[in-house]
């Protein structure tokens, strides 16, 4: 599995294995478990251009609705229809089967700006 990158607002962006210039974005481990059971997620539309922390996709918990923000600049490519009948992927698969978005990237140097695994760990450390 290719490098995680982290924003500040817990999500994440893995580049795609196949070095196609795409990348699958969703929400952390740390998020899902301060959201606590998701129950709804929206989806945006394929083809859909996204500027680094425009709004990507809005989720639903049993504690709040909250919205997931694009890491990067790029256009949407495909979405995780999964997550529609069965949004709690989110919460048993985070990182893996629980991505919302797969974005082609248009300004890979934006990923230098985010954390990496360990750096985001220590962020949320002192977040608690």
């Amino acid at each position: 599995m290719s490098a995680v990158r982290f924003t500040e607002d817990h999500e994440w962006i893995r580049l795609d294995d196949d070095d196609d210039g795409t990348g699958f974005i969703g929400i952390s481990d740390y998020a899902q478990e301060q959201l606590g059971d998701i129950v709804f997620v929206e989806l945006p539309e394929i083809g859909t251009v996204l500027t680094q922390g425009d709004e990507a996709s809005v989720i639903e918990s049993v504690k709040a609705a909250s919205e997931i923000y694009a890491p990067v600049d790029g256009e949407i490519v495909a979405v995780n229809e999964r997550l529609v009948e069965d949004p709690s992927l989110v919460n048993s698969d985070a990182l893996g089967e629980g991505w919302f978005i797969r974005l082609r990237i248009t300004d890979a140097g934006q990923l230098d700006g985010l954390m990496d695994e360990a750096t985001y760990q220590d962020f949320v450390e002192d977040l608690e």
